[in-house]
């Protein structure tokens, strides 16, 4: 199956960011982030949930050594919650969920809607 991509929108230092409008949430496909252009670490996902049950988004652990020596502590799974439900996760540890290829994969709980966005945090200002 093809993940659908989540593109980033970068935060700015000492400036502002009109809310992203996001990906829509594929609970068929899930999701990835390419990493071509950030640090795992500078990044940070923006869920939300109009279903009106609460539902989970997993990040996937990395299974390849390396990128992902740290990758045997496992999945992180992140509670979205029913109707209004947004949760923000990450940064994410490039030593436990960065794929081979340098993506991350996010998975997605079946009958989940809302958004998916990824922000890049910048390291400076």
């Amino acid at each position: 199956m093809a993940r659908t991509d989540v593109p980033i929108s970068n935060l700015v230092g000492n400036g502002s960011l009109a809310d992203p409008a996001g990906t829509t949430i594929d609970a068929t496909n899930s999701h990835s982030v390419s990493l071509a252009s950030v640090h795992s670490e500078e990044l940070v996902l923006r869920v939300t949930n109009t279903h009106g049950s609460a539902h989970t988004v997993t990040v996937k652990a990395g299974g390849a050594n390396p990128p992902s020596w740290r990758g045997g502590q496992g999945d992180l799974t992140v509670s979205v919650p029913a109707t209004t439900g947004v949760v923000f996760i990450g940064p994410l540890s490039s030593s436990r969920f960065v794929q081979a290829g340098n993506v991350l994969n996010i998975d997605i709980e079946a009958s989940h809607t809302g958004k998916i966005t990824a922000l890049k945090v910048p390291r400076g200002i």
